[in-house]
């Protein structure tokens, strides 16, 4: 047997980028996967690399209704749901006193009341097909404060507490709520900034497939006794400073980056 056999997962932002290598990495272990995202061409394309153990969906997390439908459409699919990965991010370069109205709404839409409203509409489903679980997407910027990132900051710390609230909430019902925090990986998110690893002990990026081994793991009944916990993929990044790092040289994702934009991990299209 492989580590996911019957299980069925909806990734959203699963289009491309970490989404992508965590559906890759779900069929690959024999799970089925719906894909939800707002890139149809992006989506249905994988759809197809991927075979009949995936589906694709237009799913926009801040739209109850597209919620709703993605739940619905999992089970006519597949029969169930057991795996909810809360993925569909955005990432805006604005610190405190810059970032805007619409900009701070936009980070908090998608990657926080995104996932609630996820988490929400998903219960039902998730708890008639138990055990099952809740793999949140957090980050590095949800265990500690990154200068330059208010919004996409504050949500991510706001992920990990709805993730401990949940937990605690869905214990009874056979559902398990974790996250994951990682830290700077190779994805289009990161595109156009220059990032220096002297805060990294490993001094590297991760790749996609690094996360979406996490992914797995808690997707699968391997990870039964693990609920509420926040899961690092990060090269150590969070451990602290590596001895060998000038702390009056470190950089950060705010080093050197061209004009403000959002990046996202393909929940909406790039805004200026």
């Amino acid at each position: 047997m492989k580590r996911l056999d019957g299980k069925v997962a909806l990734v959203t932002g699963g289009a491309q980028g970490m989404g992508a290598s965590h559906a890759r990495a779900i069929v690959q272990n024999g799970g089925c996967v719906v894909i939800g995202d707002v890139d149809d061409k992006r989506g249905m394309s994988l759809v197809e690399d991927l075979g009949n153990h995936a589906r694709y969906i237009h799913l926009d997390v801040r739209i109850n209704a597209d919620w709703a439908g993605a739940i619905e459409y999992a089970e006519s699919e597949f029969g169930r749901l057991n795996v909810l990965v809360n993925n569909a991010g955005v990432l805006k370069d604005a610190g405190v006193t810059d970032c805007t109205d619409a900009e701070w709404d936009l980070v908090m839409g998608i990657n926080l009341t995104g996932a609630f409203r996820g988490i929400r509409a998903a219960v039902s489903s998730l708890a008639r097909s138990a055990p099952s679980s809740i793999i949140n997407v957090s980050s590095t910027a949800g265990l500690k404060g990154f200068s330059g990132f208010a919004a996409y900051g504050a949500s991510k710390w706001g992920i990990r507490g709805l993730t401990k609230n949940a937990a605690i909430e869905l214990a009874p019902r056979g559902i398990r709520v974790n996250s994951i925090h990682p830290g700077t990986i190779k994805t289009q998110m990161n595109d156009g900034h220059e990032i220096s690893f002297d805060h990294v002990p490993q001094a590297r990026a991760g790749d996609p497939s690094e996360v979406s081994n996490l992914v797995v793991f808690l997707a699968s009944d391997e990870s039964s006794f693990s609920t509420g916990s926040e899961f690092a993929a990060d090269g150590g990044e969070a451990a602290g400073l590596p001895g060998t790092t000038r702390r009056t040289g470190i950089s950060s994702l705010r080093e050197d980056k061209p004009s403000r934009k959002v990046w996202l991990t393909s929940n909406c299209e790039p805004q200026e």
